[in-house]
């Protein structure tokens, strides 16, 4: 048998190198089609010239840029100050489900998103952390890899960690299934929001989760001690369970309007790119 550190090194070794592919991949292909989060701002760093408008500073005309045309140009600045998007995705057993071989692991999925999003996000200069403590606010190169490293190492990972080190004005995204009573979900969202953060929840389900397939006889198992149901026709639950889920997403999404954030789902087949997109959409938007 290997030794524990050992054997440790090298299942991160095998497990993380695809997983960073394909969310670099992933984000590669949303950073095409999504728009920039740069803007105006103090810094040093030249972003554009725009045309003097009325009320702007004689100061802060280019007159080597504006002698080259009949027009008056200011010459801005990128906004530099970098910020803090602090990461979560639920580790907990319900998590690591899933209800056939060709679909991902909703925590895969999970872990997945939150990678691709973090990519993104580093390469507009921002820094990125884990609200778990597994990972200290860091950016620059390496900072990637060393976010995989620490998701990976969360196999215990708790579900609702606290606010821990977050500052005013922070961004939060939560991916998890958000399957628990809606009463202890808003208690902890609502201590969250309470610290003065903005937030995007994300909810991943499995479509066997969304749509409950079954019929017949059928043995249900709970993941996190709730027991097993016998159901001796599957298809006659099927109506109730869809109606229940609606409204738990229903209370989900009121939930973040109150707080002012967003919220947003996604089941395991369908392509990551579209959450993704949506995802860094609502970030932009927030930032800008």
């Amino acid at each position: 048998m290997l030794p524990p550190p050992r054997h440790q090194a090298q299942h991160l070794a095998a497990r993380l190198p695809p997983l960073l592919v394909a969310a670099r991949r992933i984000a590669a292909t949303v950073a095409q089609g999504a728009h920039g989060r740069r803007r105006t701002g103090a810094g040093e760093t030249f972003w554009q010239f725009r045309h003097s408008q009325p009320g702007d500073a004689a100061s802060s005309i280019d007159w080597r840029q504006s002698a080259r045309s009949d027009h008056l140009f200011l010459r801005e600045s990128e906004w530099t100050a970098a910020q803090t998007v602090w990461l979560w995705r639920d580790g907990s057993a319900s998590m690591r489900w899933r209800s056939g071989s060709e679909l991902p692991v909703k925590r895969e999925r999970a872990e997945l998103l939150i990678l691709a999003v973090a990519a993104l996000l580093l390469r507009g200069g921002e820094r990125v952390a884990l609200l778990s403590g597994g990972l200290a606010p860091t950016t620059g190169v390496g900072a990637l890899e060393r976010l995989a490293t620490a998701l990976e190492r969360e196999e215990d990972s708790p579900r609702r960690p606290g606010d821990g080190k977050i500052k005013f004005n922070s961004t939060l995204v939560l991916v998890g299934d958000f399957l628990s009573p809606l009463e202890e979900v808003a208690a902890w969202v609502g201590g969250l929001a309470a610290t003065g953060v903005m937030g995007h929840l994300v909810q991943v389900l499995d479509p066997a989760e969304e749509t409950l397939p079954y019929a017949g006889r059928v043995r249900f198992q709970g993941l996190e001690g709730e027991g097993e149901l016998l159901a001796r026709r599957a298809q006659d639950l099927r109506a109730p369970y869809r109606a229940r889920l609606a409204a738990h997403r229903d209370g989900l999404a009121a939930l973040a309007r109150s707080l002012g954030w967003s919220f947003a789902t996604h089941r395991t087949d369908q392509p990551p790119q579209h959450a993704l997109l949506a995802l860094y959409a609502q970030l932009a938007l927030v930032r800008s």
